[in-house]
């Protein structure tokens, strides 16, 4: 006997409520629980999360960080919409304005962050690098991330003509931020979070 399931528009997404504490990305209509991963994620999410901080203030641009915040609706799907929370995002500061006056979901017609992070768990793995990576590109998100404490990688994706260039760092290397050439922090800090 198969299952219903009961799909949602992104309408649906941003007013449901189900009294629990569990955050849900879209995907293809179908609510998908963000699972808690292990503590070192939440660790490098923070860590990332505040270096970008920091890095605005230094550079004093009209940006933002935030983390695990901000939606991003996905052209996933012909039928059922997407929304995809990275863990960590840089957008504007006027962009985050007009977020802070509506639900936090940048929407398919509206300008894309500057750069998005995916911290890798067990349960993302493919997702992070094959899915979203896919989605990114095609809402032209100029730098995505995906700092891997599995692999012990951070990989850099860059748009260039569509379509994103990587750029794998690992160990002692300085990972290099097309969005902040200056920041110098390596993949061990960032996997350890901490300087």
């Amino acid at each position: 006997m198969a299952i219903a399931v009961q799909r949602l528009t992104l309408d649906d997404y941003l007013q449901y409520e189900d009294s629990t504490d569990i955050s849900y990305e879209l995907v293809n209509g179908e609510l998908v629980p963000m699972t808690l991963g292990m503590g070192q994620h939440g660790e490098v999410s923070d860590f990332i999360n505040q270096s970008f901080r920091q890095e605005i203030k230094r550079l004093g641009r009209e940006w933002v960080s935030k983390q695990m915040v901000v939606g991003i609706q996905s052209p996933r799907g012909d039928r059922w919409d997407t929304v995809r929370i990275p863990d960590v995002v840089v957008l504007s500061m006027v962009q985050w304005r007009e977020l802070q006056r509506r639900e936090a979901v940048i929407r398919l017609n509206e300008l894309p962050p500057l750069l998005v992070v995916e911290v890798v768990s067990e349960s993302t793995q493919g997702v992070d690098y094959r899915a979203k990576r896919a989605e990114y590109s095609v809402l032209d998100i100029p730098e995505y991330w995906i700092a891997d404490p599995l692999s012990h990688k951070v990989t850099v994706l860059s748009l260039v003509e569509g379509w994103y260039d990587a750029v794998e760092f690992t160990n002692d290397d300085v990972v290099l931020s097309p969005t902040f050439p200056d920041l110098k922090l390596t993949v061990s800090a960032i996997l350890r979070g901490e300087v």
